[in-house]
């Protein structure tokens, strides 16, 4: 398996986006709202198998600190006051990696559900 640990981390405000670099060459630039509704939180993931909870309404949200956690996470936190996930590097990694196809699931989710962006 690659090395995963992150080189870089920058919050980059204007761009609404994290930009994550990591030892294995991979580079993401996360958008806030991704990482919101994909946040590792119970709230989010829910506590049993299954979805988790669809989470609307945060396209203009902002990540206000980036919070270390040991050697191995981060905290985020958003301006709706959400901070309770924690974002290991593997989830990190995996949302990156996996962005086009996490993010139009979710944007599937979004239009089922009747909400309007």
């Amino acid at each position: 398996m690659s090395d995963i640990s992150p080189t870089e981390i920058k919050l980059r405000r204007r761009s609404r986006v994290l930009e994550v670099s990591f030892a294995d060459g991979s580079r993401f630039e996360l958008p806030f709202e991704y990482l919101r509704v994909h946040s590792p939180s119970a709230e989010v993931r829910g506590h049993g198998a299954g979805e988790g909870v669809l989470v609307l309404g945060k396209e203009n949200v902002l990540v206000t600190a980036v919070e270390p956690i040991g050697q191995y996470a981060v905290k985020l936190v958003f301006d709706d006051g959400h901070d309770t996930g924690l974002y290991t590097w593997n989830y990190l990694h995996e949302l990156g990696s996996q962005r086009e196809q996490k993010w139009s699931e979710y944007r599937a989710r979004v239009e089922r559900s009747g909400h309007l962006r």
